[in-house]
């Protein structure tokens, strides 16, 4: 069955970087939107970054410090953050999809910001 495994989330400061990372398996992950989310505690899971046929979005509170990146060769897809700010303490998911049809998710991986 399709696996999507985050890590690389934890504790940073204000500040501070961190490096996800999104192993897929089973899936032709060339030919996937690859979405990375995030969901606060008490709030709604938002779209924070994507990426397709070398095309990529941002969210707009996270434009010019998060990088989305992705390595076909190895079925990987990365979220450079840089820059954290307490608000983006959340859980970090991975998201796979073609269309609306076809949706895969991870389990997450948590991200805390603060000093």
């Amino acid at each position: 069955q399709v696996q999507l495994v985050e890590s690389g989330g934890g504790l940073v400061q204000p500040g501070g970087s961190l490096r996800l990372s999104c192993r897929a398996s089973r899936i032709t992950f060339s030919g996937y939107t690859m979405r990375w989310h995030r969901q606060a505690p008490g709030k709604e899971r938002e779209l924070v970054a994507s990426s397709v046929g070398g095309i990529t979005n941002y969210a707009d509170s996270v434009k010019g410090r998060f990088t989305i990146s992705r390595d076909n060769a190895k079925n990987t897809v990365y979220l450079e953050m840089n820059s954290l700010k307490p608000e983006d303490t959340a859980m970090y998911y991975c998201n796979a999809a073609i269309g609306i049809s076809i949706n895969y998710w991870g389990k997450g991986t948590p991200v805390t910001v603060s000093s």
